[in-house]
């Protein structure tokens, strides 16, 4: 699969824009891996520090734009990661100083859109300041799986079809910018995913939830994303909170969601009995075995 942004030239050093969770740490081992030095900043409140004693690293607040430019030019960085878990803030909870109202004014109505749109046009700026952005998965070669079951349980009709159902929901958010996520049972959609995140989604759905067949978290990418940067995740704190909430499985898009430490993933899943199903949303029964 051809990766915008490419990858990283020989001998160049990383920046990583590091939220958090595990896929910022799994970013720093796989570079390190290919020889790359590799400079973190971390962003204040995201991504914990304790997780990165063994990384030359900076904190920053969310907004100072001028703050992590300067840090990563004086560490001779330009191809720069972005990932973790972040929050979005609301625009008045942001530091007036350090660059972020010039660069909300380059971005412009962007800044108003979903979190796609404006993430595109944080990285259009970006690159425009002399950096080039790439995608986590240029460096963590086994992030995105291809078509297939991961896990020993298997989607049975009634989840197949939830599967279906939940595939032309996500959709419909992505195609307003709204979120990568739903959660069908039976049929129903008990949650939609919008800013507060998956794990919440899940947890909100655990009360939601219907007697019989349980039901399926769907995740896809949307529709025109920016494969560089916030695509799905799911991990093993993701399956955790499945579990909980009675689900059945989970079905991501293949190629196009990130799984972190997927060995740990699939070992979860299994554990609770859940399937985990890559496929192809345009070919969907095709993949499904």
């Amino acid at each position: 699969m051809s990766l915008p942004g490419g990858g990283l030239p020989p001998g160049s050093k990383l920046g990583l824009v590091a939220g958090g969770g595990q896929m910022p740490l799994r970013v720093v081992t796989a570079a390190r891996a290919a020889g790359h030095d590799v400079f973190a900043l971390l962003i204040e409140g995201w991504a914990d520090p304790a997780d990165f004693g063994h990384v030359p690293h900076a904190m920053v607040k969310v907004g100072a734009v001028d703050d992590a430019y300067a840090k990563f030019r004086a560490q001779g960085v330009r191809h720069l990661v972005m990932c973790g878990r972040a929050h979005r803030p609301s625009l008045t909870s942001l530091a007036p100083g350090g660059g972020m109202l010039k660069l909300l004014a380059r971005i412009g109505s962007a800044a108003f859109q979903g979190d796609d749109g404006l993430l595109k046009a944080m990285v259009k700026v970006v690159e425009e300041d002399g950096f080039t952005v790439l995608p986590a998965q240029a460096i963590v070669h086994d992030a995105l799986p291809l078509a297939g079951l991961l896990t020993a349980a298997a989607p049975n009709a009634r989840a197949r079809a939830d599967i279906r159902r939940g595939t032309a929901v996500v959709r419909a958010l992505g195609a307003v910018d709204v979120g990568q996520g739903a959660v069908v049972q039976q049929g129903l959609v008990l949650g939609v995913e919008a800013i507060e995140g998956t794990d919440a989604l899940l947890d909100r759905c655990g009360g939601l939830r219907r007697e019989g067949a349980g039901g399926v978290l769907v995740k896809l990418v949307k529709p025109g994303q920016d494969r560089r940067i916030d695509l799905p995740t799911i991990g093993p704190v993701t399956v955790e909170h499945a579990a909980a909430a009675g689900l059945a499985g989970i079905a991501i898009e293949a190629g196009g969601t990130i799984v972190v430490d997927r060995a740990a993933t699939v070992a979860a899943a299994d554990r609770a009995g859940l399937f985990i199903l890559a496929f192809d949303p345009n070919a969907f029964e095709e993949n499904v075995t």
